[in-house]
């Protein structure tokens, strides 16, 4: 379904939510960079709902179906990398805080006024500015695989970092799945890999169900306009949940390592042979400490 907030139309999945269930506590999922609303896959969105909670899930501003942004333009990827590197202001259509406010405006629209609140990559970045924002609207934040955006951490491993300036050869369906798959490959975690088919598979569902690559460059600029979070992370009281790769060769580990550093009181935990990415057994792994984490700290 499609809700207005933060004054712009969202696309949202309420999961667990009928009936008698209505006042089971809530858990806010927020995606990654270029990421939809299904990249949180049946096997991580459905065990929280067995376990007793609203599952609600949205596609971030200028992605899946979610209000996009092309009115803004585009602006060149390089030129505000070089910006970045030299220390000058990086140039953005909106910030990771407009962000947080969607995913505020959210829970708004909703009626629900506190949520644990959970995001991955890009998505645990906005995860962290939303908790800072509105202490009293979060009961618990769980960042996954995500970084404080401090300079200095460790970036992507060069042959990443190449992968993510490349394009596609055509925009073919089959050449759009070929590029995304072979991009995930290259971030994926080496302990536990896909089945090709069924990669490819989900791969193309997404490129159906939306494929909007000018949305992910300003999602990139976003984030390398963030970059006064590191002192924000310090204003955070949730209690906090860090989870990261071991493994990880797009957010090296080091960048979780130093989110749980710079948040008062957070717990840092390290997952052995993890990548960049949710595969099936990855999610279980991660679901063993976040269901007792989000139980031990209800309203």
């Amino acid at each position: 379904m499609k809700l207005k907030a933060n004054g712009i139309q969202i696309e949202v999945d309420d999961s667990g939510a009928d009936g008698s269930q209505g006042d089971r506590p809530v858990v806010l999922l927020i995606m990654g960079l270029g990421m939809q609303l299904i990249g949180w896959p049946p096997d991580f969105v459905q065990p929280l709902v067995d376990a007793g909670f609203r599952v609600v899930r949205y596609d971030n501003r200028d992605i899946g179906l979610s209000e996009g942004f092309e009115h803004k333009g585009k602006r060149s990827l390089v030129w505000q990398t070089l910006r970045q590197r030299i220390g000058l202001r990086v140039h953005s259509a909106y910030t990771l805080q407009d962000m947080a406010n969607d995913a505020l405006g959210v829970l708004d629209a909703l009626g629900v006024q506190r949520a644990h609140v959970i995001g991955a990559s890009m998505g645990g970045m906005i995860a962290q500015r939303v908790a800072a924002t509105a202490p009293d609207r979060v009961l618990s934040l769980t960042s996954i695989m995500s970084s404080s955006g401090a300079r200095g951490l460790p970036g992507p491993h060069p042959q990443i970092a190449s992968g993510l300036m490349r394009r596609p050869r055509s925009h073919d369906e089959d050449a759009l799945v070929d590029f995304s798959v072979g991009f995930i490959k290259l971030i994926a975690s080496p302990a536990y890999p896909y089945e090709p088919v069924a990669l490819a598979t989900r791969v193309r569902t997404g490129i159906r169900r939306a494929y909007r690559p000018d949305g992910v460059v300003r999602q990139m600029l976003a984030i390398g306009a963030d970059s006064d979070r590191p002192t924000v992370l310090s204003k955070i009281k949730s209690p906090t949940l860090v989870l990261h790769g071991d493994a990880d060769k797009l957010v090296p580990m080091a960048c979780g390592q130093d989110s749980a550093r710079r948040i008062p009181g957070a717990r840092f935990v390290p997952i052995a042979g993890m990548g960049h990415d949710l595969p099936p057994q990855v999610s279980a792994i991660l679901l063993e400490h976040i269901v007792p984490f989000l139980r031990d700290h209800a309203a």
